[in-house]
Parts: structure tokens; C-alpha cells; sequence
């Protein structure tokens, strides 16, 4: 069972991108979330090139849209290390 290595990671995700990957796996146009959600195309666009900060109140209606947790898009490249109990 130990015959195994733990894959590293390769890249780093930012906010921006971490939205953009979401908003492509499901298909949708920036035109298209913005229809969703409300936010501006051309706000959801500043996101996605790290222009523009996501703020919480803004992951919270991406992730209503793109059905998925607010710390996927707040948090993308947030690991857990391993933490003893206390």
C-alpha cells in the first residue's frame, strides 16, 4: 500500500482562474454567468484576469450559479496540511 508517491501539484490557480475553469466546465459564456448572476460581463472579465478582486459576497452568488462551494473560487490553491490532534 505504501508503493505509491503523492502526486505534486504543478500549477497554481488563481481566483480568477479558478473561476474561469468553473465557468468553463459548465459551459457557460461570460455573457452567459453574468445573465445568472446579475454582475456585469465586463466585471465577471476583470475577475477572470485578476484585474478586479472577487470579494465574498460575489463568490456567494458565483457559486449559487455554478453550484459549487464559495471557498472552490475564494480558495483555490488552499491545501490542508496534516494538522495533530490537539
Amino acid at each position: 500500500m505504501n508503493n505509491y508517491r503523492k502526486a505534486k501539484k504543478t500549477i497554481e490557480v488563481s481566483v480568477g482562474e479558478s473561476l474561469r475553469i468553473m465557468r468553463e466546465l459548465q459551459e457557460l459564456s461570460q455573457a452567459e454567468l453574468a445573465e445568472l448572476t446579475g454582475i456585469p460581463q465586463s466585471t465577471i472579465s476583470g475577475i477572470e484576469n485578476d484585474r478586479i478582486s472577487l470579494g465574498v459576497e460575489r463568490a456567494k452568488v458565483f457559486a449559487r450559479a455554478l453550484k459549487c462551494h464559495p471557498a472552490v473560487l475564494v480558495f483555490p490553491g488552499w491545501e490542508l496540511k496534516d494538522q495533530k490532534a490537539a
